[in-house]
């Protein structure tokens, strides 16, 4: 009994102690998402440039492509951008954006002046669909299969790392 004194304490230290060096070995941006292999949420809500026209997922069915969570109040998503348009110059796969919880005005004014490198933007004013998503903030980008799959989800800017080893292979293994 008068080992356990010790022994309890000792090994409620050590367990802490492993926790916390595994925690360490891990990459704080890489999030697990609960959405991998898995469909990607439906939605039908309008274009951000076309309020009569709206956009789904279903849309893209038959077609890999890239759907960008963005809004022109975002500081990431403008450090992100550059990268976009000039993956939208070498035409390798559609991006759409999803434009989060902004005014119209204030998001198409920011693709006029930073450019647009998306085939569409719909229009998320209100984050319900950021939210069926799993979005933690913007930006954020999924990678989706021609069933419909999420593949991959980029949580935070797109980086030229990130796109040269990991999208952009996923992206070829995918077509």
């Amino acid at each position: 009994m008068r080992h356990l004194k010790f022994v309890i304490p000792f090994l409620i230290f050590a367990g802490l102690v492993a926790f916390f060096a595994i925690g360490l070995t891990r990459d704080p941006r890489e999030v697990p998402s609960p959405l991998i292999g898995k469909a990607a949420p439906a939605f039908d809500i309008a274009q951000l440039h076309d309020a009569k026209s709206s956009f789904k997922p279903e849309d893209m069915k038959g077609r890999v492509w890239m759907l960008n969570v963005w809004a022109s109040w975002c500081v990431s998503c403008r450090v992100e951008h550059p990268l976009l348009v000039e993956l939208a110059k070498r035409n390798l796969v559609p991006v759409v954006g999803l434009n989060y919880k902004d005014k119209r005005e204030d998001a198409t004014r920011w693709l006029e002046r930073f450019g647009n490198p998306y085939a569409l933007s719909a229009w998320d004013i209100d984050g319900r669909v950021g939210i069926d998503y799993g979005v933690y903030g913007a930006p954020e980008t999924f990678v989706i299969d021609k069933a419909g799959v999420i593949r991959h989800k980029q949580i935070g800017p797109i980086t030229p790392e990130a796109l040269e080893k990991t999208i952009l292979p996923l992206l070829r293994s995918l077509q």
